[in-house]
């Protein structure tokens, strides 16, 4: 029997994107799977185009907030309710390969990993390709992670049968990079990145992940709300940011989630 992976995907006034990110789950050559979808109050069309999937695929479920949360609590409602011994993310605006799942689950069984990732392709909105990757490293242990995020969520997977249900603390920003430190964390073990590209990410206007400066500021609440580090450490941590994105050339380029 192939593990069950379940897939989380937070919504929230996505109803342009919605259908080609479910659709992206649905022709996955890997077919044990479900999707946990979990509104966070959309005011758009969003739920219309949930419904017309629902009524086809009875591996798809659905969670509504009745107020808005944020992605971290929509993530963490999603989480707690997967019955998938291995756990994915894909943001209701990014898409993934069809060989996304298969690819991973594949590369995991060989090298024993609890977490992976990928390389994965830049889109605009109107999904063209803007001829960029962001390359994932082949080993990102805690320290190096701790650095900046270098797992993009959209193609991150755990290991829940190992780790347990990791999830995500309560920050608005930056949410997926504190997950990823904990699993990692609690691993002992590095994440592995597959170096082909998986997955399609996708740069909205006026997003936070589309400037990097506009990073700067959330992180020091990561590491001070989020990692429990003093002033000094945190700022110490700040000052590591930069120098590893603005002062060092480096061919990996890091984006968080957009919502």
């Amino acid at each position: 029997m192939k593990p069950l992976v379940s897939i989380i995907m937070p919504i929230y006034n996505s109803e342009d994107f919605l259908s080609a990110a479910i659709s992206s789950v649905i022709n996955q050559t890997y077919k044990n799977w479900e999707l946990l979808l979990i509104d966070d109050k959309s005011t758009d069309k969003s739920l219309e185009i949930v419904h017309l999937f629902l009524d086809k695929h009875s591996n798809i479920r659905f969670f509504k907030n009745e107020t808005n949360q944020g992605a971290a609590i929509s993530r963490n409602e999603g989480i707690k309710a997967a019955k998938g011994g291995y756990i994915a993310f894909l943001d209701a605006d990014d898409l993934w390969k069809p060989e996304k799942l298969e690819k991973q689950l594949a590369f995991i069984n060989k090298e024993g990993c609890d977490v992976c990732f990928s390389t994965y392709d830049l889109i605009n909105e109107q999904g063209e390709l803007l001829n960029k990757q962001v390359k994932a490293l082949t080993i990102v242990d805690y320290n190096k992670l701790l650095k900046s995020n270098y797992i993009g969520n959209l193609t991150g997977i755990y290991n829940a049968k190992t780790l347990g249900k990791v999830v995500s603390p309560n920050l608005r920003k930056r949410q997926d990079w504190l997950l990823w430190l904990t699993a990692i964390k609690k691993s002992n073990k590095p994440a592995q990145g597959i170096q082909e590209s998986l997955a399609y990410y996708r740069i909205r206007k006026n997003s936070m992940s589309s400037n990097k400066f506009n990073l700067v500021k959330h992180n020091y609440w990561v590491y001070k709300k989020g990692l429990g580090f003093s002033r000094v450490k945190s700022m110490y941590c700040m000052f590591v940011f930069l120098k590893e994105h603005f002062f060092v050339k480096s061919k990996q380029t890091t984006f968080t989630n957009k919502i």
